[in-house]
């Protein structure tokens, strides 16, 4: 497989995922897509008639984020109509895959420039919306393999690995701190681009909306555990509590104990974003000068049921294939869907820390679930030539027990 290479990438900010209340809660999510699309070449020079396709992870496909948004979001762009676009689904790992497909393309010399990334107004499409919950509805799947929520997966894991309370807000505590510090420093500036009202033209946002700069230990400390009610209630074939059901699975927790809280769960919030990639034929004819090239990619399966373990295999996997180890990578970024998750890969990696979610993560941000992959990518690349480092490792749990995981190179 030839190189990949990344030309540029771009994200709309973050607006609370709030129907009426956050600044993007307005906008379509085809446009919050298309005003990326608009603004990767004025960024990069790239002529948008030399794409040759557009992939976009969007997670509720229902609805406004229904009817393929990938292509519709490059007609709202005012893109050739010649160039296509697919909407994916790998869950909350959706908008790295679409990413890394985009790189299979153009590695594989099937294609030569690809735009991917992904969208979701959680505001507007409520994660849930398409009806499906975890498992589709499929009763004899079920009797196979039972699903919890994913909020009972991450307190059974913080329970399997003992982490106290106090250690899973520290990791909250971190994000919000990290994000305020980044925000401040404007270290996003290079791939944030306003959102504008489609109709009107006015600024609706400029800077990543969710952040709670002003959060306290003593603040994180008193709310209360999310998903109590939720363990306790009736769900199993025979009446079992999904607590039960968890523990029946993995009977050495002996109880689930519930930690994870509004204040150390990824936020809910709107946004786009979008990578440009492309072939090395392109990148020499054009003499286009690419900011990194993807030096590995992986998604695995693991268990189900726990689910949300999946980053420390697909990041060992990546590994492999790029002939590297753990300490090689100069940043990670672990998506911060609960702390518990970012914790216990940090740990059973055996990463330092502070090379962890340095500008903050989806419990500060948010988590915009299909397009949170691509963000998480640009924000790592950006992060690397402020510090004029050379290597980053983006990973996401992904429901149903998968895991993704991308290192990129900077050149």
């Amino acid at each position: 497989m030839g190189t990949s290479y990344i030309i540029d990438t771009a994200r709309t900010p973050r607006g609370r995922g709030k129907a009426g209340k956050g600044a993007l809660s307005g906008v379509h999510p085809q446009e919050l897509l298309a005003q990326v699309l608009r603004a990767l070449p004025q960024r990069t020079g790239f002529d948008p008639r030399e794409v040759e396709d557009v992939m976009a992870g969007i997670v509720s496909q229902v609805g406004e984020q229904g009817a393929n948004l990938a292509r519709n979001a490059v007609l709202a762009a005012g893109w050739p109509e010649e160039i296509p676009g697919v909407s994916l689904n790998r869950f909350c790992g959706s908008g790295l895959q679409a990413v890394n497909f985009g790189a299979m393309a153009v590695g594989s010399g099937a294609m030569d420039l690809v735009v991917a990334g992904g969208v979701e107004s959680m505001s507007r499409v409520p994660m849930g919306s398409d009806g499906g919950g975890q498992d589709g509805g499929n009763l004899e799947l079920r009797k196979r393999v039972f699903q919890v929520p994913q909020g009972i997966s991450a307190d059974l894991i913080a329970t399997l690995e003992g982490f106290t309370r106090e250690d899973i807000d520290a990791v909250a505590l971190r994000s919000q701190k990290n994000a305020a510090r980044a925000i401040q420093e404007k270290r996003f500036a290079k791939s944030l681009i306003p959102v504008t009202d489609p109709k009107t033209g006015a600024t609706l946002l400029v800077q990543d909306e969710f952040p709670r700069p002003n959060t306290t230990a003593e603040g994180l400390a008193a709310l209360e555990p999310s998903f109590v009610a939720l363990g306790s209630a009736g769900a199993g074939p025979n009446g079992e509590t999904l607590d039960q059901i968890a523990l029946a699975a993995y009977p050495q927790a002996k109880e689930i104990r519930h930690f994870h809280t509004a204040g150390n769960s990824s936020g809910i919030v709107d946004g786009a974003a979008a990578v440009v990639l492309a072939s090395e034929q392109y990148v020499k004819a054009k003499g286009v000068k690419p900011r990194a090239r993807i030096r590995s990619m992986a998604t695995v399966g693991t268990e189900p049921l726990i689910m949300l373990t999946a980053p420390t295999p697909a990041s060992l996997k990546a590994l492999r294939a790029a002939g590297m180890e753990a300490r090689d990578i100069d940043l990670w970024e672990i998506n911060e869907a609960f702390a518990g998750v970012a914790l216990q890969t940090t740990r059973a990696l055996g990463i330092d820390p502070d090379r962890v979610n340095v500008n903050g993560g989806s419990i500060a941000l948010g988590h915009p679930l299909g397009a949170t992959g691509a963000m998480l990518l640009g924000t790592a690349l950006d992060e690397l030539e402020r510090r004029d480092a050379q290597t980053a490792l983006v990973t996401l749990c992904i429901g149903g027990g998968q895991g993704i995981a991308t290192i990129l190179e900077r050149v």
